[in-house]
């Protein structure tokens, strides 16, 4: 079944492909936000515990589904050494990341003081704004890995970038929740909770969309293009679900939640990809 809809999402235009893939991931957030009807308060452990899962995830798709690829694609489509790309790529995501966090005002769930620049913005928004930083390189990277497909290379394979949206849909059902249940907690209602929850996905099939094109116009930003999304993950990762997937105390069972989600996608892409 599984290889039916791979030869099916094939015959498809990349933009197309990217845009139904990333359409699919939004779905999963406003999914993950929907238990806020059936829930005012989540178990925090076991919100830790998909925080964790959703790190895990996003670390073995920005080197199996990213990184890996770029790195084998920087000989076909530049001259430079085959490290560079690669490399100038991820730290440019790095830094990409590093300014919007710097200058977009966003907070944290479980934290009271927001950051990016000052601002009179309420808690509601700026929560959905920092879940909606995760979005930006997720969206981004399934577009990429779409648009790397129709240029033919090797590296590239449309079952890797199946299991990346796949992939990146599972980590995206906490996210949700870990906006919309915070905000029900504060007061706010269930429908207008689930929307700003949901909403914080609303990027992906943008962000989508753009990397597929970009890719499609210029083959060479390919290697880079691939890195820059991996840099960009690894930095939310770093930066903002591992943190936040501990900062209760549910250490251990985060970290065991990482490792599974490494493992599932690693699973995903070499099987699939």
């Amino acid at each position: 079944m599984m290889e039916e809809l791979i030869n099916h999402v094939a015959s498809w235009h990349p933009v197309k492909q990217a845009l139904l893939a990333t359409l699919f991931t939004w779905s999963v957030t406003a999914l993950g936000a929907s238990l806020v009807f059936f829930f005012k308060n989540f178990n925090q452990k076991l919100l830790d515990s998909m925080l964790g899962f959703a790190a895990g995830v996003m670390l073995a798709a920005s080197f199996w589904s990213l990184l890996a690829p770029a790195i084998e694609m920087s000989e076909t489509v530049s001259s430079l050494p085959k490290w560079f790309p690669a490399l100038a790529g991820f730290l440019g995501g790095g830094l990409f990341m590093v300014a919007i966090d710097k200058l977009l005002p966003h907070l944290h769930p479980g934290l009271e003081r927001a950051e990016g620049i000052s601002t009179s913005w309420q808690r509601s928004i700026l929560l959905v704004l920092a879940i909606t930083l995760h979005n930006i390189p997720e969206g981004l990277a399934i577009g990429v890995a779409f648009g790397a497909v129709a240029q033919g290379l090797p590296a590239a394979t449309i079952g890797a970038a199946v299991a990346l949206a796949i992939g990146i849909g599972l980590q995206n059902f906490p996210e949700g929740t870990a906006v919309s249940v915070p905000l029900r907690r504060e007061g706010m209602s269930r429908g207008r909770a689930f929307w700003y929850g949901q909403l914080s996905g609303a990027v992906e099939p943008v962000f989508g969309v753009l990397g597929a094109w970009a890719v499609l116009s210029m083959q060479e930003v390919l290697p880079y293009a691939l890195s820059f999304a991996a840099g960009a993950m690894i930095f939310v990762v770093v930066e903002e679900l591992i943190p936040e997937s501990q900062q209760a105390g549910n250490t251990d069972t985060a970290t065991t939640a990482t490792l599974l989600g490494f493992s599932l996608m690693m699973v995903l892409d070499v099987a699939l990809g």
